[in-house]
């Protein structure tokens, strides 16, 4: 069982930077890929990001990619979004996922490939 917990989010600005975190406990954090979703009412839930479980590979949806960056501290079981220049569209509840991997250069992108999902947090970008 890996349980997450994610923190960071707020209200910010249009071109303003946010950077939330997803703290894990439970088991050996350095053994599981990670990511990042967004959900807006209505919709489903997005991929937006995701790490491998040594951190040594990323990758990024279209719609963050260059703005987005992902990272991971193995050795504090948290991982990082750092967001910047922010958009009205990227407002959305933004949960953090895990899954166990064998392979430190694997990413998962799709919301069936996570076992453990976080309860999230908003973001909120004001125009």
């Amino acid at each position: 069982q890996v349980r997450l917990l994610e923190s960071g989010g707020g209200l910010v600005q249009a071109g303003d930077s946010l950077r939330v975190s997803c703290a894990a406990s439970g088991r050996i954090f350095s053994n599981h890929a990670m990511g990042w979703f967004r959900q807006t009412p209505g919709k489903e839930r997005e991929f937006v990001a995701a790490i491998s479980r040594s951190g040594g590979t990323t990758y990024y949806a279209d719609s963050v990619l260059g703005r987005f960056t992902i990272s991971r501290d193995n050795a504090k079981n948290t991982m990082y979004l750092q967001m910047n220049s922010l958009k009205p569209g990227d407002t959305a509840v933004y949960y953090c996922a895990a899954r166990q991997s064998t392979s430190n250069s694997y990413f998962y992108i799709t919301v069936s490939d996570y076992i453990y999902w976080g309860q999230g947090t908003q973001v909120t970008v004001s125009s």
